[in-house]
């Protein structure tokens, strides 16, 4: 997949013009050109160095250390599903098991048409209510296998 960097190069030309002047510009830099392109191949990152003045082993570095942050594209619906202690005792594996047959794809993987993306994730914050998983901003508890079809049908 190739990235067309003049898609949205004007937007991003604003931000950086923007940020540049405060000082620590590169997070919000690359979370704004991640908005706008969907994830930071290579190329993005070398263009965000060049603008800002700064190496691109630092930008590299700052991209892959930190997790909100990819290099590969990402689907419409980012789904995370929590391993944390809570989760994780109360079966959120087999969850985890059935969300990749589903989908055709493994932890950490994107489907073919980037619909969907699947992430392990260490807490969502609903131990409580645990087994959970997050699929964008909404929250499903007490997540069963037998209903990770149902859940998946809210977005298709």
């Amino acid at each position: 997949m190739s990235l067309n960097l003049a898609a949205h190069r004007a937007e991003l030309d604003a931000v950086i013009t923007r940020e540049k002047p405060k000082g620590g510009a590169l997070i919000p830099v690359l979370h704004q050109a991640q908005e706008l392109y969907g994830y930071l191949p290579k190329e993005l990152q070398d263009y965000v160095a060049e603008a800002l003045g700064i190496p691109q082993s630092t930008v590299y570095g700052v991209v892959t250390f930190y997790s909100f942050f990819t290099t590969k594209p990402r689907g419409r619906h980012r789904i995370g599903l929590c391993l944390g202690t809570a989760c994780y005792v109360r079966g959120n594996a087999k969850n985890l098991e059935r969300l990749s047959r589903e989908l055709g794809v493994s932890a950490g993987e994107s489907t073919a048409d980037l619909r969907y993306s699947l992430e392990v994730c260490r807490c969502i914050g609903m131990c409580s209510k645990a087994p959970a998983i997050m699929v964008g901003k909404s929250v499903h508890a007490n997540v069963q296998p037998d209903k990770v079809a149902e859940i998946l049908s809210l977005y298709e």
